[in-house]
């Protein structure tokens, strides 16, 4: 059996690729048998060095640490979630990775499942429903403990898949009486309406909206369209620019519906990059921003505040909602009762200096 001093040594060489006398660098991943062999010990003990170290003796545990960093041995995560009927894997599958947008929520979520002992599994389903169904049945496939969408699931064929799977699943950045599962968000139709009620409020008569072309985006476009033409708006425009929205997107957006109707004094933007884009073209334009434009983003990105004038924005509390649903989510794998599997987080109005 080797030493501690010896198996430190091994694991020194090891880590520049040296092999000691001793130790086979095989090209196959090391296996909890080559573990114990090197440790000098049972692969029962590594497992329980490994799951349960409080179990294990100083001495042991430190022999087994040891030689897994020597083998540079990797547990199976899936061998051991077969062994327990449990991955303790979560899949979180989002319309995009790229920009800020959806940042709060993962971080919520991740920190919140790993103190409880799960993994974040991250997927990019984008805005396309047979791209976002073919995800679902690939991610489904893996049977991980829970499923954590941003927004309704789109098309009947994924939601049949979910439910058939019997895998608990959130929808979450949306709002619905019938989700698949589980659901916590806010209503985007609320947004529209507010925003136009807010605009109103402010004397502007000439509104327009810039806006995203995916499904959530054009809700709050309906309905800020609609409130703002029943509370007596003289006009009421929308520019649509595809999804994921950028700054660039939110000068062009602006610069088209000045020349368009340069009546305009109040424009929503459906998040604050393109808010910060729409800034940018006012004042390229010369149009004082919000003497002569106010100018509503969404998101309150951590940018909005610090623009130029700040940003009034449509805050969204994604922290909040990435707790609850990995609550849900921990409820429903443990097999514990949710008594409120619908729930509605709503948003606030942050008020700056743009409007």
């Amino acid at each position: 059996m080797p030493s501690l001093a010896s198996l430190a040594q091994m694991r020194r060489e090891t880590a520049h690729g040296i092999a000691s006398p001793g130790i086979h660098l095989s090209k196959k991943p090391a296996t909890v048998q080559d573990v114990a062999q090197l440790a000098g010990v049972s692969a029962m003990t590594v497992s329980r060095a490994l799951n349960a170290p409080q179990k294990v003796t100083a001495e042991t545990l430190g022999r087994v640490r040891l030689a897994v960093d020597a083998l540079g041995y990797v547990p199976n995560a899936m061998a051991s979630g077969l062994r327990m009927a449990r991955a303790r894997m979560i899949a979180a599958l989002l319309p995009t990775l790229v920009g800020p947008v959806f940042q709060e929520l993962v971080e919520s979520l991740a920190e919140s499942l790993k103190r409880r002992g799960y993994q974040l599994m991250i997927g990019q389903a984008g805005y396309d429903a047979a791209q976002e169904e073919e995800l679902i049945r690939a991610i489904i496939q893996r049977r991980p403990d829970g499923i954590v969408l941003v927004g309704k699931v789109s098309c009947a064929g994924a939601r049949h898949a979910l439910v058939a799977s019997r895998i608990p699943v959130v929808e979450t950045w949306d709002f619905t009486d019938d989700p698949v599962d589980m659901l916590v968000g806010f209503s985007h139709v609320a947004i529209g309406a507010s925003v136009a009620e807010f605009l109103h409020a402010r004397g502007h008569r000439h509104v327009a909206i810039i806006t995203g072309d995916d499904a959530r985006a054009r809700s709050r476009a309906d309905a800020f369209i609609q409130r703002s033409k029943a509370l007596g708006a003289q006009s009421a425009q929308c520019f649509f620019t595809r999804a994921p929205s950028t700054v660039g997107a939110g000068r062009k957006g602006l610069g088209a519906l000045l020349q368009d109707a340069p009546e305009i004094t109040g424009v929503f933007c459906s998040s604050d990059s393109l808010a910060l884009g729409a800034l940018i073209e006012a004042q390229h334009q010369g149009r004082a921003v919000p003497a002569q434009l106010a100018i509503v983003g969404m998101g309150d990105q951590s940018f909005a505040q610090d623009a130029q004038p700040a940003l009034t924005t449509v805050r969204l509390d994604g922290t909040r909602i990435g707790e609850i649903a990995a609550e849900l989510m921990m409820a429903r794998a443990e097999g514990r009762p949710v008594e409120q599997p619908i729930v509605d987080v709503g948003f606030h109005m942050v008020v700056r200096d743009s409007t």
